[in-house]
């Protein structure tokens, strides 16, 4: 079963990299346009050559930083240019790390409020600045990238910028779905990217926390193109029934019931 993904056109925030980098890959494999955006020019153009090296893809790097309305819309207007047209939004920007420590005492105001400004609001923006494409078309999708923080105590400002866009996330979908456009969120847990073993040996993050993130079900730490393939299926038409709703794609946390 194809995910029926050619010619579709797409947007990934965060996409030199990790797990953004992996979707990219994932969406241009499977014959989509993506462009990927990012603050880091060099990262970003050495990204989108290894991407059409791998796949043929037409790819389009675009530097762009989320935190800033202009510079969402100059992106979004780039790709449309290009592409002529938008199908497909990720949005997987954010600030790293979530927070400098683990108590409630190092949510810094200004860190917390850039975490906010890129992660929550930065996703706003882009869906503002995509939703009258995918209007225009009659179809779209728009896949959130979040995290299991959403759903377990990690930090204060990784919990609560993450359930904030499982909250941006639903109440979109109810207002787009009319249109044909659906809206989703993606919960990865601990994903075996360039800031893995960063975060393992992270001296400030106590031992209940890093086993809780790091033990899962299937026993081993998901990979980035593991992410990608959910995402890959809500990107693509074969996802049809799923709107506002949430995944998780962190191996399985042990001992929690969610319906």
């Amino acid at each position: 079963m194809g995910l029926e993904l050619e010619g579709k056109r797409a947007i990934v925030t965060g996409g030199g990299t990790g797990i953004g980098y992996a979707i990219a890959l994932e969406l241009a494999t499977q014959g989509a346009s993506v462009a990927i955006a990012g603050r880091r020019t060099e990262v970003l153009a050495d990204a989108a050559k290894r991407i059409e090296y791998a796949t043929g893809a037409n790819v389009l790097p675009v530097v762009a930083d989320t935190g800033d309305d202009e510079s969402v819309k100059a992106l979004v207007d780039a790709v449309a240019w290009e592409f002529g047209g938008l199908d497909i939004l990720v949005n997987n920007a954010a600030e790293q790390p979530a927070q400098h420590g683990p108590s409630f005492n190092d949510a810094d105001d200004e860190w917390f409020h850039r975490q906010i400004d890129v992660k929550v609001i930065g996703y706003l923006r882009t869906i503002r600045a995509v939703a009258p494409l995918l209007i225009e078309n009659g179809w779209g999708r728009i896949i959130n990238i979040s995290g299991t923080g959403s759903r377990q105590t990690v930090s204060v400002i990784g919990s609560v910028r993450n359930a904030g866009v499982t909250a941006l996330t639903k109440n979109v979908a109810d207002e787009l779905g009319k249109y044909g456009i659906n809206v989703t969120v993606v919960h990865p847990g601990a994903t075996r990217t360039e800031r893995f073993e960063e975060f393992r040996n992270r001296a400030f993050v106590n031992e209940s926390t890093r086993k809780a993130h790091l033990d899962n079900v299937i026993g081993r730490v998901v990979e980035p193109e593991e992410v990608a393939w959910v995402v890959a299926f809500l990107a693509s038409p074969r996802s049809a029934a799923i709107t506002g709703d949430g995944i998780v794609a962190g191996g399985g946390i042990p001992g929690f019931i969610y319906y």
